[in-house]
């Protein structure tokens, strides 16, 4: 007697774990169809204004298009099948090689950075903006530009080469002496740069 109560009662639990799932599936069906419901409600209207669309813009092609177009279209790109994935191919191709290039490209740009940097260091950009500051400020090129005049001036004369007693006579001039000091101190700079102290 036991036994026969030992059984029904799992096969008491045996049904009743049935029934749970059972009961799970059917509310999980529902849900689903409670969701497939307010997504239909959702798409309908879409799907009206897409159909309504797609009217309008049929309406303003008219009578230009032809279904016979659309299979004309297909049929070509179907016997241009081959064509249109060479075409793709060489797409591809155009894509490896242009990442390539910005591979390169970022290479040389980071070596150009690197050389610049250097350059930096070796106090070329300070060297250059002071050269720069130099001629803006102190009339540096008008002189240098006086000094090619000059230069060339007796080639346009035409004249004799002067006596030794001349160039003497002209050391003389003020402007002369003044030009003849900073060609000195010139060389001088030029003197204590190189490093020679003999």
């Amino acid at each position: 007697m036991d036994k026969d109560l030992v059984v029904i009662n799992d096969k008491v639990d045996q049904i009743t774990t049935q029934i749970a799932f059972l009961t799970e599936q059917a509310e999980i069906q529902q849900r689903r169809v409670r969701e497939f419901d307010e997504l239909k409600a959702d798409l309908i209207p879409i799907g009206n204004q897409l159909i309504n669309l797609t009217i309008n813009e049929l309406e303003e092609i008219g009578t230009d298009f032809e279904l016979e177009d659309l299979f004309y279209l297909l049929k070509r790109v179907l016997r241009n099948t081959d064509l249109i994935l060479t075409m793709m191919d060489r797409f591809e191709g155009l894509m490896g090689i242009a990442d390539e290039v910005d591979l390169l490209g970022k290479q040389v740009f980071s070596s150009a950075v690197e050389a610049l940097d250097k350059l930096e260091q070796t106090g070329l950009f300070s060297e250059a903006g002071n050269l720069f500051n130099t001629l803006t400020t102190e009339n540096t090129l008008s002189d240098f530009n006086r000094m090619l005049i000059a230069f060339h001036a007796e080639d346009e004369k035409g004249t004799t080469v002067p006596s030794l007693l001349s160039l003497v006579g002209t050391l003389n001039r003020p402007e002369t002496r003044k030009t003849l000091s900073r060609l000195v101190n010139v060389l001088q700079a030029l003197g204590e740069n190189t490093g020679d102290n003999q």
